[in-house]
């Protein structure tokens, strides 16, 4: 099948899925309870970090993470006493742990007290006229774990393409941050790094829609296989390749696609 051929079929799905009434059951509702830049930020990287399991699970979780927060993340995490950070020790989402959070939580304390925008961190290792965000997320790895004592388990938080990892996760943190429409769903707060650029999350459902549609044909699924479905994407859309991650989860988790 030429790809050509299932465009009409995508953006009709795009349209339908890429609309507010989507954000309700979706992680990126945590984010959209926030309005400043740096909350914004902070909770969609979080959410999308946490972001495995039942979407209503994941929510939750979040929102028991802000609670510790008093919903007020940027102001906390430059903020808070030793003391504060106690009950953090006790969370947990599957094998995200306290220890995790605790080291989430310097990190950000760390790179605000010297940035304005967590932005900064993925554009610095941005090459000069790449064709993806490759070099971002590996400066951004490296980066992240660059303090002091970093907890090694917590490495397995964070993938990067360094490891061969489809790093379903950031790239759909990125997406939030980075694509920019009328339909107000994705932020699109973040404007040093183009939609062009991005690398469609590549999630169980999207991997097998995906599949089922001939725009994946390598049979493992690594970051490889994420460079090949955003390339065939990019043949449909070379500007904005990644909101067809609208249409390929929408038929994946809503529609149960075979």
């Amino acid at each position: 099948m030429h790809f050509l051929e299932i465009k009409p079929f995508l953006e009709a799905k795009v349209r339908e899925y890429n609309k507010p009434g989507f954000i309700k059951n979706d992680p990126i509702s945590i984010p959209h309870e926030y309005s400043a830049k740096q909350d914004i930020e902070i909770t969609a990287f979080w959410a999308a970090m946490l972001a495995w399991g039942q979407r209503k699970t994941i929510i939750n979780k979040c929102h028991e993470l802000f609670k510790l927060m008093d919903n007020a993340p940027y102001d906390f995490i430059l903020n808070h006493s030793e003391q504060e950070l106690r009950p953090f020790e006790d969370f947990k989402h599957r094998t995200f742990n306290g220890t995790d959070t605790l080291y989430f939580i310097h990190f950000f304390r760390w790179f605000y007290k010297h940035h304005e925008s967590l932005e900064e961190a993925f554009v610095e290792g941005l090459k000069k006229g790449a064709d993806t965000i490759e070099s971002s997320l590996v400066h951004f790895h490296h980066l992240f774990f660059s303090l002091p004592d970093f907890p090694g388990r917590t490495k397995k938080h964070i993938a990067t393409p360094e490891r061969k990892a489809a790093c379903k996760r950031i790239n759909m943190f990125l997406r939030w941050m980075v694509r920019q429409d009328n339909n107000g769903v994705d932020f699109g707060c973040w404007k040093k790094i183009s939609s062009a650029q991005l690398v469609c999350p590549c999630d169980l459902h999207v991997d097998r829609v995906a599949r089922s549609l001939g725009l994946i044909t390598r049979k493992q699924t690594d970051w490889l296989t994420a460079l090949e479905l955003t390339k065939n994407l990019r043949s449909l859309d070379p500007n904005d390749p990644v909101k067809y991650d609208f249409a390929l989860f929408g038929l994946g988790i809503e529609e149960k696609w075979k």
